[in-house]
């Protein structure tokens, strides 16, 4: 899946991502002096809590998080440094250079790179045929590529520092010692992955993965197949949303997803009169029509405080009145608190963007004299039919 074997890396199985990050934050946080934490600011949830376990953290945008990798350091620290960042961003698709690891190498001796490559996975390969290339630890969640099992993982890069930087964990479970005493004594297994399995493994979904690559290949042959079909449709899609507009003229929808980059389109829509439509309401009404969509914050705090414009103290603000994580709280001030979210994969069709085309047509553009006629077929007409209006 990688282009690589066991002589260069070695796999760790987890439950999801998130352990998988957990587990190699916390062999930094065996570091008698602490570690110090750079992420950039677009990321899941997952990353921003390791900031709770840092000595030193700093928090960047894309723009900040490139031009410190490309200034070499000169401060000389005993502690660790660990660098983590999404290979795609899970809020709006958009992709990060993973040149930045090469660069990291180069220029911070001392620091480490963890790559979150669940969201990039789920339709795109990741190639570490050249090591040097490679982070030295990548999450990643199989149920997000295969649609089961549920199993996660982490590659580790083989090298002596990343493998003294797990080692240093402070907790160990069944299985993971070569030897040990009950109060005081013990010395990890040689293999990485041997020392940091804890307790019995998900066995029988590590022996599902064997029938997940197998009717993966069958069903698709490669992962770039699946990357080309999900690229289009998210070119049609970004196309068409971009073209709408209400009879005033106004733009039916703000984007905040980029051209050319992973297969997610994010948005908001507004009214013909600049008002903001909630993403709660539409969720509700566009699961009545059978579209499966996600809405709201996107466990990414960063991106939406980003793309929305939204400060700390607001943040709080619409906590005190009301907005927490998950709820239908989706307007406060006049402005939303989250998004919509469309994403593409391997079964996703171009009937299923004309279909959701064709819905916000019917319901969310404003036409001419309130005329409720679309103008994209209803559902159930061709897709050339509906291809050709554009």
């Amino acid at each position: 899946m990688f282009n690589i074997d066991s002589s260069s890396f070695d796999v760790i199985f987890v439950a999801n991502a998130t352990a998988g990050i957990k587990l190699v934050v916390e062999g930094f946080c065996g570091h008698p002096k602490g570690f110090k934490y750079t992420y950039i600011r677009d990321c899941h949830t997952s990353l921003v809590g390791v900031k709770g376990l840092a000595e030193d953290i700093s928090c960047l945008f894309e723009d900040e998080m490139t031009e410190w990798i490309q200034k070499p350091s000169t401060m000389k620290d005993e502690r660790p440094g660990l660098l983590a960042y999404p290979a795609q961003s899970n809020f709006n698709g958009r992709r990060f250079p993973l040149v930045w690891v090469k660069q990291l190498r180069e220029n911070h001796p001392g620091w480490y790179s963890l790559l979150d490559a669940a969201s990039h996975l789920t339709t795109t390969p990741l190639d570490y045929s050249d090591t040097s290339l490679a982070p030295d630890f990548t999450v990643l969640s199989f149920y997000k590529i295969f649609g089961y099992p549920d199993l996660g993982a982490v590659i580790v890069r083989r090298s002596d520092d990343a493998r003294r930087i797990l080692f240093q964990r402070h907790y160990f479970g069944g299985g993971t010692r070569a030897a040990m005493t009950a109060d005081g004594f013990h010395a990890p297994r040689t293999e990485i992955h041997a020392t940091l399995e804890d307790g019995t493994l998900p066995f029988h979904s590590i022996l599902a993965l064997d029938a997940g690559f197998t009717n993966f290949t069958r069903l698709y042959g490669n992962h770039m197949n699946i990357s080309r079909h999900a690229a289009s449709l998210t070119r049609v899609m970004y196309t068409l949303l971009s073209s709408l507009e209400h009879a005033n003229g106004r733009r039916v929808c703000e984007l905040f997803s980029v051209p050319n980059h992973g297969p997610i389109v994010t948005f908001n829509l507004f009214s013909a009169s600049g008002q903001p439509i909630g993403f709660a309401v539409f969720e509700k009404h566009s699961s009545m029509q059978n579209l499966a969509l996600r809405t709201g914050g996107l466990c990414n705090p960063g991106g939406v405080q980003k793309y929305l414009d939204i400060s700390n103290w607001e943040v709080e603000r619409n906590l005190g009145k009301g907005r927490i994580c998950g709820n239908d709280v989706d307007i406060i001030e006049g402005k939303n608190t989250g998004v919509i979210r469309v994403s593409f994969g391997a079964c996703s069709k171009i009937e299923d963007v004309c279909a959701f085309i064709d819905f916000l047509r019917e319901f969310y553009v404003e036409k001419p004299n309130l005329e409720t006629t679309p103008i994209l077929p209803m559902r159930g007409q061709s897709v050339r039919a509906c291809m050709a209006r554009f």
